[in-house]
């Protein structure tokens, strides 16, 4: 686990300004891999590479840049492969050499061994950043689900890239600039796929390489799509329940146990939710010492599911560290902190909570968890994914203004790709509607010309899916939208990586994917129970009461329900949305603006509160992301 970053200017071969321009690049992924860093330069071509290390496998011989003995080859790599004692042999047995004994190793031979199919072989969750100076080629490599992030910025100079958004910012050839449109989409929460809260910087989407050629004397790009989560176009009329559950179990436990291999001790996150008790219980059979279990609780029962998780953990025998937050932990200087890593807003300060974790983790001397992200995702678990496939039966509970809409609506760029309008999607056009009467007059401009529900839809591959059941289609399109833009970057990698601590989220491993898609919808959610396939397989795993319990909202309090935390809220507001701040960012209009937010603080309708929070929350941070970013404030430091 670790922080690439790097740039190839053809133009630029001076080795003293290239080696000073990584530094730096270098400085702010720091967090990323405190424990050693490294650097490969081809000078004549204008390409620099660098790392830093969080050393987990390989303690003592995983040095990146990884290269060939001739130098002509060069490799960075972030995040785990696994599998690579057995690819290393089989590397060996063929005569094709590794340098070292670390995981990412085997990614270099592989390369020469297979060319770019050798992604192919990669079992795990990484972001890889190759260099063939024979070819005059870069490569980089996002892994299938975007576990691991990996951003590029071209423009007219050449190629810059990094681990996060902040390496490529700190090169001379990028301006900081948060971008107008992806404004709008932090606002509804979906940023278009590939997009990120910056103009002229990209995501690489997962899945995908992008391909960099110099010829005569230009760099040439390209993107390749090398991976995706494909559904069927059909499923099996007749399905025998008991074959899918044993094909899930099975999978299962080779995907936790093949992440519970390292040289460091591995933990693992631990909620009141099936995912999570489901992966400790894994790992307490498949661990022969007992299992450090972290816990957040919440000082509110809505939303505190840690008596669940200490239910799971006394069952298992964990020895279980409870973390308790309160608004003091989770407004001030750890928000505008988490919001700094994030680079991009987020709706609710569950972010902030993993950040507090993360922190927790390593103070007991732990690099690496297993978790439980990507559950949902396979086995139809968000109760929006019911209500597409079987229709509203709720009001949606705490849900409701968060991640249900408490009405249908419907949009055509939608309609006319999925056949309906996810309902997924549906509470964020609501928020977009509450936010656009405090746009200002530029905004609200560009808003009559960019339809932001559209260009989300426009970003599907059609293809993937025409012609599928309602439930498949709602799960892809939620795993290419909010499971990379949402739940792996702000509620996963980023907030984990900030404290240098590694996530290995074990569901997302792709041979239990890819057999997750040939599960029947009608098994995935069984007389309308969620997740019934994967319960089935868990049944002599989880406690009873977790068995049986419905979908939990796993979110941190608003801030309208405590009058605490409103005052903790306020006292930001008072901070970052003065007259001057809003008027500096451009994207409010400041006469709207406050009687907003004071309007906010009366709403006693849960549903329009919670929706009111989320507003709040993007827009303080999009003032954070501009003073930390854009005129260079410098971060708070937290107790």
């Amino acid at each position: 686990m670790c922080g690439i970053t790097g740039f190839w200017n053809p133009s630029r071969t001076n080795e003293r300004e290239l080696r000073f321009t990584l530094d730096r690049m270098l400085d702010v992924l720091d967090h990323r891999g405190p424990d050693e860093r490294g650097s490969k330069f081809y000078l004549e071509n204008g390409v620099a590479l660098g790392h830093t290390r969080l050393s987990i496998v390989g303690l003592s011989h995983g040095h990146q840049p990884i290269e060939t003995d001739a130098g002509d080859y060069a490799i960075t790599v972030n995040g785990e492969l696994y599998g690579y004692k057995r690819i290393r042999t089989q590397l060996a047995c063929q005569q094709w050499e590794c340098s070292g004994k670390s995981d990412s190793a085997v990614a270099l031979p592989l390369y020469l061994r297979d060319g770019i199919s050798f992604v192919d072989q990669l079992r795990g969750e990484f972001a890889i950043v190759l260099y063939d100076d024979r070819e005059k080629r870069l490569i980089l490599i996002r892994d299938r689900f975007g576990i691991k992030p990996l951003y590029y910025a071209v423009n007219e100079n050449g190629v810059v890239w990094g681990s996060e958004v902040k390496s490529i910012l700190q090169h001379p050839d990028v301006t900081p600039k948060l971008c107008p449109r992806a404004a709008l989409h932090q606002m509804m929460q979906v940023m278009v796929p590939g997009t990120t809260a910056f103009e002229g910087v990209e995501a690489l989407q997962p899945g995908h390489m992008l391909i960099v050629e110099l010829r005569d004397g230009r760099l040439e790009t390209k993107t390749k799509r090398w991976w995706d989560f494909v559904f069927p176009t059909s499923h099996d009329p007749n399905p025998d329940p008991a074959e899918y559950v044993q094909g899930v179990q099975d999978r299962l436990i080779d995907a936790v146990a093949t992440r519970l291999e390292a040289d460091v001790p591995v933990g693992c996150y631990l909620s009141g939710g099936i995912d999570s008790c489901s992966i400790l219980g894994l790992a307490t059979t498949l661990q022969q010492s007992p299992v450090k279990a972290f816990t957040i609780a919440f000082d509110n029962d809505e939303y505190d599911e840690s008596n669940i998780a200490k239910l799971m953990a006394d069952r298992t025998g964990a020895e279980q560290e409870l973390l308790r937050l309160t608004e003091k932990e989770l407004y001030g200087p750890a928000f505008e902190r988490a919001t700094w890593h994030a680079e991009r807003t987020f709706y609710n300060t569950l972010a902030v909570a993993k950040w507090h974790m993360s922190r927790r983790v390593r103070a007991c001397n732990y690099k690496a968890v297993v978790t439980g992200e990507g559950s949902d995702e396979l086995f139809g678990g968000y109760p929006f994914f019911k209500r597409d496939w079987l229709g509203r039966e709720d009001e949606g509970g705490l849900f409701a203004g968060a991640i249900l809409s408490e009405e249908d609506l419907t949009h055509p760029a939608w309609e006319d790709l999925c056949g309906f309008t996810p309902s997924f999607m549906q509470p964020w056009m609501l928020v977009l509607e509450r936010v656009r009467p405090l746009l200002s007059a530029e905004m609200q401009d560009l808003l009559r010309e960019y339809d932001p529900i559209a260009a989300v839809a426009a970003a599907i591959d059609p293809d993937q899916v025409r012609g599928r059941h309602r439930l498949d289609i709602s799960q892809y399109t939620w795993s290419k939208t909010m499971l990379e833009g949402q739940i792996l970057t702000w509620g996963g990698d980023r907030m984990d990586m900030a404290n240098s601590m590694e996530a290995r989220p074990a569901f997302l491993d792709h041979h239990l994917a890819e057999y997750a898609t040939t599960i029947p919808p009608e098994i995935r959610i069984r007389d309308g129970v969620e997740k019934w396939v994967l319960r089935e397989a868990m049944v002599n795993v989880l406690p009873r009461e977790l068995y049986e319990r419905k979908k939990f909202a796993f979110m941190a309090p608003p801030a309208h329900t405590d009058p605490v935390k409103r005052n903790a809220v306020q006292e930001m507001i008072d901070h970052w949305l003065t007259p001057d701040r809003v008027a500096e960012l451009g994207f409010f209009n400041r006469e709207a603006l406050h009687p907003f937010i004071e309007g906010a603080w009366q709403e006693t309708d849960g549903t329009l509160a919670r929706r009111n929070d989320i507003v709040i929350n993007h827009t303080l941070q999009l003032h954070m992301l501009q003073g930390q970013y854009v005129e260079g404030l410098p971060l708070p430091v937290v107790d």
